[in-house]
């Protein structure tokens, strides 16, 4: 590791009208080093990283890369000055092949397809960076994906790389795997910051931490000597517990049970492939699989916004597949469901958070007025119990942080007081202050009987906080087992295509296909027809 720094932020301050996103925040990385760069909801980091990357001007403070002091005025001031930024949603254009990609907006003189092919096979093989420069980013992995996405800016020359939550849609063994770049990438000389709210990622990748506290930098500190306890506080501010509660409950019965269900997606491509599995009363069932294995297929059919080929979802013993989501919201399923879109489909972003209340309620009222009353209670609710930060209740949602629009969304689902909850990502994008205010949510609703579908990325909170955990790939069921018997190196495995009894070396404990299909009234065969009782 070289003494030189690759960049030093100095005093940098900015700020959006009255909001100071950025206080004074001071900030060095060394080539040759990873940094990880910590903060709660709201803290500063992306307004930082966005200044390094040409999309924000600070207001005051200087910027030195490589111990001279720039002016980043665009994207392009940054790319010229070796910085790449790696997106957590990655911006590749499907049609393309990985190599067009790589090569899309560079300048210079154009090789022909053989040459770029050697050149890029050469710059991954030095960084350890395996692809198949021909092949379409449709048919990749997340990881493929996201190697893609490390082989576009290295070719562009960057020699500083930020990467916002890498590891979030990885399996342990991508994750390690991407480890491993990383850590050839230091060895090459590169500059790293990783932007992650998982912890132990932290202590496992990085030789620095700086920690940002309401747009100020509090410290920054030597990995090796910190702990997830020591950091959490430096965060928070204060000592917060880092334990996951898994509260047991007696007498639980099944409320929701699936069966045989298979799903299309609107280009006729399977989505879910002859699946069954049950959710009990008091229980929280985790959902693990990678990016695409059925998971939005699997909320939008059981809350009846996709309608399932065949199959059966019995509540209470009644078929519920075909009825429309007012019906089955009527019935007690609840659900939070947080896309990449998630003001475009869970809120409306130029509503408040009242108007957004009052989407659940409005079809209640009696007579042409509605009560707005009780909308502005519960807004004001619900600031008060998740900590939303917010100038008031009437504020549209879209000008709120990503982590606040999704306090927003699960805390209304909460207190529609459902019987089934179906919570996807419910954490995505908060810190871990916040998230842990969710997983209290979601147990004190397991206590009071709700049965919670939590489908998550983090494996580590999924076992933790799961009774069972259901792994999804390509749309089937690998196993459905009690937690307490899995590992998170299991799960990565069933994750990747690997049966539970393969990967348990026990006997065949995955969910078999059920005859109760056959005696639920109307159910869906495979020929769309009701099968009769």
């Amino acid at each position: 590791m070289t003494e030189q720094y690759a960049i030093e932020c100095r005093q940098i301050t900015k700020a959006f009208g009255s909001v100071v996103a950025n206080d004074k925040i001071n900030l060095t990385v060394r080539y040759g080093e990873i940094m990880a760069l910590l903060g709660e909801n709201g803290s500063g980091k992306t307004t930082l990283m966005n200044m390094l990357s040409g999309i924000y001007h600070p207001d005051s403070g200087s910027i030195l890369i490589g111990g001279k002091e720039v002016s980043i005025n665009s994207p392009v001031d940054s790319k010229n000055l070796g910085i790449g930024m790696i997106h957590q949603h990655f911006k590749l254009v499907d049609v393309f092949s990985a190599m067009d990609n790589i090569i899309l907006g560079s300048h210079g003189r154009r090789l022909n397809r053989k040459s770029l092919r050697e050149k890029i096979e050469e710059l991954g093989h030095s960084f350890g960076l395996e692809i198949e420069p021909e092949k379409k980013i449709y048919d990749m992995s997340v990881s493929e994906k996201q190697t893609v996405e490390i082989l576009k800016v290295l070719y562009r020359g960057a020699q500083i790389l930020i990467l916002d939550e890498p590891t979030a849609v990885l399996t342990p063994q991508e994750t390690e795997k991407l480890f491993a770049i990383l850590r050839r990438m230091k060895e090459q000389g590169c500059a790293i910051i990783i932007i992650t709210h998982k912890l132990h990622e932290v202590l496992a990748i990085s030789d620095r931490v700086t920690i940002l506290r309401k747009g100020k930098s509090i410290d920054t500190v030597v990995t090796g000597e910190c702990d997830e306890k020591k950091l959490t506080e430096l965060m928070v501010g204060r000592p917060i517990s880092l334990n996951i509660d898994r509260p047991r409950m007696e007498n639980r019965e099944t409320i929701l049970k699936v069966v045989d269900l298979t799903v299309e997606k609107s280009d006729k491509t399977i989505a879910l492939d002859d699946i069954s599995f049950d959710i009990r009363t008091g229980e929280i069932l985790g959902v693990a699989g990678v990016a695409g294995s059925g998971q939005k297929e699997l909320c939008e059919t059981l809350t009846g916004l996709m309608v399932a080929k065949k199959g059966a979802i019995l509540y209470h013993k009644e078929n519920i597949v075909g009825k429309s989501p007012a019906e089955i919201i009527r019935l007690g399923i609840s659900m939070s469901f947080v896309p990449e879109d998630r003001l475009g489909m869970g809120l409306v972003a130029s509503m408040g958070m009242v108007d957004n209340m009052l989407l659940k309620s409005y079809s209640e009222a009696k007579g042409p007025f509605v009560e707005r009353g009780p909308a502005r209670e519960l807004a004001e609710k619900l600031i008060d119990k998740l900590g939303i930060v917010t100038p008031g209740v009437d504020m549209p949602v879209r000008l709120m942080s990503g982590g606040n629009v999704q306090k927003v969304l699960l805390g209304r689902e909460i207190e529609s007081s459902p019987q089934v909850l179906i919570t996807a990502y419910p954490v995505r994008g908060l810190d871990i202050n916040s998230s842990y205010t969710i997983y209290e949510l979601l147990n004190e609703q397991k206590k009071k009987g709700v049965a919670v579908v939590y489908i998550g990325e983090d494996l580590d909170v999924l076992l933790e906080l799961s009774d069972r955990i259901m792994v999804l790939c390509h749309g089937q069921v690998m196993g459905i087992e009690d937690a307490d018997r899995l590992t998170k190196e299991q799960v990565g495995l069933m994750m990747t295509g690997a049966r539970a009894e393969e990967v348990l070396g026990a006997g065949d404990d995955r969910v078999q296909k059920s005859d109760e299909c056959m005696d639920a009234p109307g159910c869906v065969s495979d020929e769309g027809e009701e099968e009769k009782a």
